[in-house]
């Protein structure tokens, strides 16, 4: 299953919340991320990965950042 994150760095806490976006195509799901590392030596995309996998219940070695490495919009790969 592939998801849209937007990820917030530097954050107080780290949580997940599913949002649908209205779009002219349909209804499009996003889940904002937020985790406190920073996107130094690849710290953050750890962070995100670990995130998510503790949201989703699976093991951080079944998510994996397909699209986005550099960017706060990424597409995931979840197996």
């Amino acid at each position: 299953m592939r998801i849209h994150v937007r990820v917030r760095l530097n954050a107080r806490e780290e949580k997940v919340e599913k949002e649908i976006i209205q779009r002219l195509a349909g209804e499009e799901t996003l889940y904002r991320v937020s985790v406190r590392a920073l996107p130094i030596d690849g710290k953050a995309n750890i962070a995100v990965i670990k995130a998510l996998a503790a949201h989703f219940k699976t093991a951080p070695s079944r998510v994996q950042i397909v699209a986005g490495h550099a960017s706060r919009e990424k597409i995931v790969e979840l197996n």
